[in-house]
This record gives C-alpha cells, sequence and structure tokens, in this order.
C-alpha cells in the first residue's frame, strides 16, 4: 500500500523534499517487504507419490516454500538441475535400498553446492544405512517421525541457516498458525541449544548439571579398572530400575551410551549406529541426536566398516576411554557399586 506524500508537510522541508522523503520511505518499506519475502526457506521435497503429501503439509506448516518435489526415480538428475534450496527433505520411509542411495549421494552434493541443511526420515531398518552416509549438524535424522516433529525439525532447520522459516506475506495462514510454527521452532531450538557447545567448562555438547570436580588420583599405567561383565551388570540394573518407575524419570541416553560403547571396547567388539540407539533406551531420534552431540563432543568416534560402505560402527574416542578407565578405578577404590 502506497501512501500519498503531496499532501503532507514535513516541518522544515519543502515540498519537494517532502515528497522525495516519501520516496525513500516507501522505498525502504518495499525492500523491507522483499526481505522478509526472502527470508522464507526454500524447500526441495525427494519422495514418493504416498509420501507427498504429508511432506508438503509440513513445509507448509513450517512456514517454508516448496522449490520442487523430486521422485527418487531420476533423483540424481533432477537434483543436479536445482537451482538452489536451504533445505532438501527426504522421505526415505518406503524406498528401496538402490534408490536411496543414488538420492543420499544428489541431495549430500547439492547440500554442499548450497550449504542446504538436509532433513531425512526414516524407519528403524534403514538406521545404519542412512547414518553411514549422512551425519552431522547441517542434518537431522528422523526415524518414524510424527508431523509436529517433522515441522519442528523443518522449523529448526531453516533457523539454524541464513534464512529464517517465517513468512509473513502469506495471507492464506491464519495467526493462530503462526504462532504455532513460532512456539515448536522455539521449543526445537531450545531443546537443541541444550547439546550445543557450553562454553563454560570446554565440555562440548553435553547436557549436564553443575557440580563440584572430583579429583581421584590416576590409575596405574596398563591397569584394567573393570572388566566386561561387571559394566554389563550396571546396564541390567539400570534396565531393571525402568520397570519399576517410569523409564523417562531416569532417561540418560549419555551415559547409558558410554555404558554400553565402554563395555563393547571391554569386549573388543564393534557397536552399529542401530545397536547403540537400542543401548540408548531412547526414542531412536533422540538417540540419533545424542549420538551427533557425542560425536561433535569428541567423545565418540564413527569408524567405517572395511567390509561395507553403507555401515558405520560407533566407538569411544581416547579422551571418553580413558575418563571411563578413571571413573570404573575411582568407583572400584572407593566401594562403590553404581547402578
Amino acid at each position: 500500500m502506497e501512501f500519498d506524500w503531496s499532501d503532507m508537510e514535513m516541518p522544515g522541508m519543502t515540498p519537494e523534499q517532502t515528497m522525495n522523503y516519501g520516496a525513500s520511505m516507501q522505498n525502504y518499506g518495499d525492500r523491507a517487504a522483499d526481505a522478509r519475502r526472502m527470508a522464507v526457506a526454500v524447500v526441495a521435497i525427494v519422495g514418493d507419490d504416498a509420501g507427498e503429501a504429508e511432506a508438503r503439509e509440513a513445509v507448509t506448516l513450517a512456514g517454508g516454500r516448496l522449490a520442487a518435489a523430486v521422485r527418487f526415480e531420476g533423483a540424481a538428475d533432477r537434483l543436479a538441475m536445482q537451482a538452489a534450496a536451504d533445505i532438501i527433505l527426504i522421505d526415505a520411509m518406503r524406498v528401496s535400498a538402490t534408490l536411496l542411495d543414488s538420492a543420499i549421494a544428489a541431495a549430500s552434493h547439492l547440500a554442499e553446492e548450497t550449504q542446504a541443511r538436509i532433513v531425512i526420515c526414516f524407519d528403524e531398518t534403514r538406521i545404519d544405512a542412512v547414518a553411514a552416509q549422512l551425519f552431522g549438524p547441517d542434518v537431522q535424522l528422523l526415524c518414524n517421525p510424527g508431523r509436529s516433529e517433522l515441522v519442528a525439525a523443518l522449523a529448526l532447520a531453516g533457523r539454524s541457516g541464513t534464512l529464517a522459516v517465517n513468512d509473513i506475506t502469506r495471507e492464506s495462514e491464519s495467526d493462530r498458525l503462526r504462532r504455532l510454527n513460532d512456539e515448536v521452532a522455539r521449543i526445537a531450538e531450545t531443546l537443541a541449544r541444550l547439546t550445543q557447545h557450553d562454553g563454560g567448562d570446554g565440555q562440548n555438547g553435553v547436557v549436564k548439571d553443575r557440580a563440584p570436580a572430583y579429583g581421584a588420583p590416576p590409575p596405574a599405567a596398563g591397569a584394567m579398572p573393570v572388566d566386561a561383565a561387571t559394566v554389563r551388570k550396571t546396564i541390567r540394573a539400570r534396565r531393571l530400575r525402568d520397570q519399576v518407575f517410569d523409564a523417562g524419570l531416569f532417561a540418560d541416553p549419555a551415559w547409558d551410551m558410554l555404558l554400553d560403547l565402554y563395555a563393547a571396547k571391554l569386549e573388543h567388539a564393534r557397536v552399529s549406529v542401530s545397536s547403540l540407539c537400542i543401548a540408548a533406551a531412547v526414542p531412536p531420534t533422540t538417540a540419533l541426536r545424542w549420538i551427533t552431540s557425542m560425536t561433535e563432543a569428541g567423545l565418540f568416534e564413527r569408524q567405517a566398516d572395511p567390509l561395507d560402505r553403507r555401515r558405520v560402527y560407533i566407538g569411544l574416542s581416547e579422551e571418553a576411554c580413558g575418563a571411563m578407565n578413571r571413573y570404573w578405578t575411582d568407583i572400584g577404590r572407593a566401594g562403590l557399586i553404581t547402578v
């Protein structure tokens, strides 16, 4: 809407200066409106006919703008022609392994070129295959997500980049829907920040309470402070506790995964991503977020399977292994039992 400045009188300004001032203000308003429209995240969907309607709805609810809906058949060629995208949403719930591999490779290449973020949905049978190819802070792995979880992931992916998922020019969207979108994104951002760099004590990516440090003497060189059977007993004791109390009351995926990986190291065994998700005793999507966070924090390491490129294993880093050695040495000296 343009305002007629010809009848306005501005103190200290001639009519010509007033008109120039009005033109400048109108131009500023037009550029601001253009910026708001440009701030909408552009989403490219890769999927099939069965899931397209739900994917489109999720993009709309997240305030995004659909750039393309690509089928898995021919996805590599189609994504190679895609000019730009802020988010690439891959619905891998029903696709074959061969088509999924090709689509992930093409999406990864496009994301690298355009700095796009990837959101991928899959079921529990594809955890290892997906995690082997897509991993990192610019990827959100969603295992069997509900609609609200997908919307929150898209909103967070848009806000994590240079663009914000918030289209205030969409006349078809109600105020209530926009407020819901903002609230979902705010909650998702808050949850994500809990697993980001803490900045206070040098321990990256760990959700923790502040407590005084206990300085115990270091273990003897080469000594193994505990055997795998003892660690496994501790894990079983934690699962028995879940049968007595609400499992969510004691949810501690970071510690459960540390225990499982430590026991595996003592057993000289390897742990797949899907197995570690089970050990975390939380929903797979939550476990995958924690695995990403713990890897970025330098506590976990990804280990490629030399016989299968579509599989990776997760192990403790040297730093984490040393910390677990010290922990078990300390509680052994103190005669403590942990459950």
